[in-house]
């Protein structure tokens, strides 16, 4: 064995997962060398397969750079060893070298066992306090914390296929084409809302404003009067908007029904910010009957929490928006703990946001009509996420009618 060699293993559903496709390539890629040791292939759909090599470098740092990258594609090394800790020095403060996490679900060896990581997240550290691990957000690391330093001792899990057969995700792929049958992809993506609700799962929306301009706000609201949306994240804008076209018909000043310009309407948008300042927020406005239709309506009436984040080009902001970026961002983890799908909706940034909060394994639908704006949300690190380059206005009263349908067969 060269000196500059290391023995990895690798279990689970290796091949039609292409677990051990990537760890070949990043091996290859790296110019590294690789001899199979041992290898079993499962049998069986539901076996594991297990695989042990021996990875060599041209020296040692190479053979480090060689190792960091496929641990994080889930191999592990044969001779285990124990995480090294190291202490924060002060209040937002990691120790140089500080693990840098993946969404992938992740655990370490810690006192001879393997404890999983809790609040999967990526980007963020690992703090240990007694037996347990957690990911933490820099804002969040205390002086003293016990922050997982170096990559030794880290096991990842990286995602499988799943086991129980065709869904939307996997019909699509990682899929982001524009020229995909929409009727049919709507159909599939409305299965899988109803099912997913119909398990007792989470769904969470993320939603921009070009959700009331394009005029899919009644879908949406219909979405949440019907008990499929578990909770919204947005911005000032959704809200603005969505609260401008349900008492003054308009978005933006634009009338949404035939996309004339509204008489004054350049400042209609503001006379909605003062309607909601003079009742209060948007639940008063809502008990006092100045608001009786529209998604942030539906919201409060069928008690569907928000969170609505604040940006430095909000008009007003609205007396709900959460002005402070690091109390936005905990409400919005808090939102997301659990979530089994989330749906994002024409807006590039909260989108982003949330795909950086999210474990790999939630299921992702990004609807946008701007084809690189769904790429980049694709290449975030969800693995399980559907593109759909489409019209929101049009894709989303699509897939609401094709879930009425589904109500109506099932009250038959």
């Amino acid at each position: 064995m060269s000196k500059y060699s290391q023995e990895i293993e690798v279990s689970g559903h290796l091949i039609d997962s292409l677990i051990l496709t990537k760890i070949f390539d990043k091996i290859m890629d790296l110019k590294g060398e690789f001899q199979v040791q041992e290898i079993d292939i499962g049998k069986r759909k539901k076996d594991q397969s297990y695989v042990r090599l021996l990875v060599t470098g041209k020296n040692q740092k190479h053979l480090d750079k060689i190792l960091e990258t496929i641990y994080r594609e889930g191999a592990v090394s044969k001779d285990q060893k124990e995480i090294i800790l190291k202490k924060s020095p002060k209040n937002y403060v990691m120790p140089d070298n500080f693990y840098s996490t993946t969404n992938n679900h992740t655990q370490i060896f810690h006192k001879g066992k393997w404890i999983q990581v809790e609040n999967m997240m990526m980007d963020k550290c690992i703090v240990v306090k007694g037996n347990r691990a957690f990911c933490v957000p820099v804002r969040n690391v205390k002086k003293g914390d016990q922050i997982v330093f170096g990559e030794e001792g880290i096991k990842i899990t990286p995602p499988e296929r799943p086991r129980e057969g065709m869904n939307v995700f996997e019909f699509m792929g990682s899929s982001s084409s524009s020229e995909r049958p929409t009727q049919h992809i709507a159909k599939k993506v409305a299965e899988d809302i109803y099912n997913t609700k119909k398990r007792g799962g989470k769904i969470i929306i993320v939603g921009g404003p070009a959700i009331v301009h394009t005029g899919a706000d009644n879908a949406l609201s219909e979405l949440i009067k019907s008990g499929y949306v578990d909770g919204l994240l947005a911005g000032n804008a959704l809200a603005v908007h969505d609260i401008e076209y349900a008492t003054l018909g308009t978005s933006l000043g634009m009338n949404v029904d035939d996309a004339t310009l509204a008489y004054h309407g350049h400042r209609n948008h503001m006379d909605a910010i003062n309607a909601v300042f003079k009742a209060g927020s948007i639940a008063n406005m809502v008990k006092t009957k100045k608001l009786t239709k529209g998604i942030m309506y539906e919201c409060i009436r069928h008690k569907v929490p928000f969170v609505l984040a604040g940006s430095i080009r909000d008009d007003g902001p609205l007396p709900d928006v959460i002005t402070n970026i690091i109390e936005a961002q905990r409400e919005y983890k808090k939102m997301l703990k659990d979530a089994n799908l989330v749906i994002m909706i024409s807006t590039m940034l909260h989108s982003i946001a949330t795909g950086n909060m999210l474990p790999a394994d939630v299921k992702v639908i990004v609807i946008d009509i701007n084809q690189s704006t769904v790429t980049k949300l694709m290449d975030r690190g969800t693995w399980q996420a559907l593109g759909i380059v489409s019209d929101v206005g049009a894709f989303l009263p699509l897939v609401v009618q094709q879930i009425r349908k589904k109500r109506l067969l099932r009250h038959k």
